[in-house]
């Protein structure tokens, strides 16, 4: 591989707290996997050999990983508050050539190279990947009932081939207006205007784009910053400086605006090739290269899947989802695991549905019926106890004669007898008394009742 991969594990799961404030990020079980293994994984199977990893000591720490990989940690300490183009930038003396750069939430099964190869046949600055959002059928925990937060939807415009990346703005920074600049439909002048796409946070980028970071410190967020940048960058000319200014002061400033332009840290052509280039009917690269000799030096794609799975665990109900998908993710990457660990002891095993996974050294008693649910390591689940569409991380303990529906119950947690949950989250190390009824509740911290 030319590239080098970062993968980014130190966000706090600002949007799913009732989770992160007792299990960070990528610690979170998915499939009773950390949710950190998933883009490892997708890594490991398109031929990486190293990857640098940037977490916090506490994460790295209570890392576990099945990885054939080399990893290289980069702990971020706990009281810097870093965005992601912050990290990059932190770690850019190790980044050498191109980057691959993902997001520890991501589970996808991708075609890795078909991001990577946008990237190689153009010549692009950056290629991304791209889905249409989840509409979510479940209910999520706490929520029923609620009006739900109204998300800002994304603006995306492709051209004809549906790869090139011309145009992206959140509807939270435009006016009444989506406004083109003429110079796009100059060169481009018919764009397709897409919403309901998912940027999955997987990015490959040119070196200069990590060069171009550690200059321009006022960019802390690849998402939000800057992609939108190199977007835009794509149909604007390279700031010039003007020759025979009076003004010292005015013409330094000219300077230091140049200095932070994209383009002055895009390495030139041998002036002596170019002709050659120019006038060549051979390359190497494949595909058209009109544009990639005769166009402007910054190119932005990127690649749209169709069908497959792709998610960015970044709430609770995209974390209910995930976990719902995960038996058919796993049979899609060839991972020829029994869903059930050899070491579970289950007295009742037609009682257990085909699609749900019971982890190592569980105990199942008499009579209980597990049906769509995940279940973690070391649980205690005595008899006649029904589990439908649940999430049961490590440790927990469910008594008998309980009923849990459509519910999350986090590590150590205990469900004592006669316990009827639907619908709620019941946070780590939570005790719910004999015969407690809750319905669309979130159990954390000391308070019994939270509202998300």
């Amino acid at each position: 591989m030319e590239f080098q991969a970062v993968v980014m594990a130190a966000g706090g799961g600002s949007r799913m707290t009732d989770l992160t404030s007792s299990i960070p990020k990528p610690l979170l079980p998915v499939g009773n996997r950390p949710l950190l293994w998933y883009p490892l994984n997708l890594l490991e199977r398109a031929g990486f050999e190293e990857v640098i990893v940037i977490t916090r000591k506490e994460i790295q720490k209570m890392l576990n990983l099945d990885t054939k990989m080399k990893l290289d940690f980069v702990c971020i300490s706990d009281n810097m508050d870093m965005g992601t183009a912050d990290s990059l930038r932190h770690i850019h003396q190790k980044i050498k050539t191109d980057v691959l750069v993902l997001s520890c939430d991501l589970i996808t099964d991708v075609d890795l190279y078909k991001v990577v190869d946008l990237f190689r046949t153009h010549d692009a600055t950056l290629s991304m990947l791209m889905k249409k959002t989840h509409e979510l059928t479940e209910v999520v925990p706490g929520q029923k009932g609620k009006k739900k937060p109204v998300e800002q939807r994304d603006f995306i415009g492709v051209d004809d081939t549906g790869k090139r990346l011309l145009f992206m703005a959140n509807e939270a920074d435009l006016d009444e207006e989506l406004v083109i600049k003429r110079s796009i439909l100059q060169k481009h002048p018919r764009m397709h205007i897409r919403t309901g796409l998912m940027d999955a946070h997987l990015y490959c980028l040119k070196k200069y784009v990590v060069d171009f970071l550690v200059e321009n410190r006022t960019i802390t967020s690849l998402r939000s910053e800057l992609i939108p940048h190199l977007v835009r960058r794509q149909f604007s000319s390279p700031t010039s400086l003007q020759q025979g200014l009076d003004n010292k002061e005015e013409d330094q400033k000219k300077k230091e605006q140049a200095s932070l332009d994209i383009y002055s840290f895009i390495k030139e052509d041998n002036s002596l090739l170019k002709p050659a280039s120019d006038n060549s009917c051979w390359n190497d690269h494949r595909g058209d290269m009109n544009e990639t000799l005769h166009e402007g030096k910054v190119r932005c794609y990127v690649h749209i899947m169709k069908e497959g799975l792709c998610y960015r665990v970044n709430t609770l109900g995209l974390y209910i989802e995930a976990n719902r998908q995960v038996p058919k993710l796993l049979l899609n990457l060839g991972l020829e695991e029994p869903l059930v660990h050899g070491s579970a002891q289950i007295t009742d095993r037609g009682m257990v549905g085909s699609d749900s996974i019971i982890g190592s050294c569980t105990q199942v008693g008499e009579k209980t019926s597990i049906k769509h649910s995940i279940i973690g390591s070391m649980c205690t689940i005595k008899d006649k106890v029904k589990i439908t569409n649940c999430i049961i991380m490590n440790s927990v303990t469910i008594e008998e004669g309980c009923c849990l529906q459509g519910s999350v119950i986090c590590h150590n947690a205990v469900i004592e007898k006669g316990a009827d949950i639907k619908d709620c989250l019941i946070g780590s190390d939570q005790r719910l008394e004999t015969k407690a009824k809750h319905v669309n509740e979130v159990i954390v911290g000391t308070e019994q009742l939270m509202e998300i």
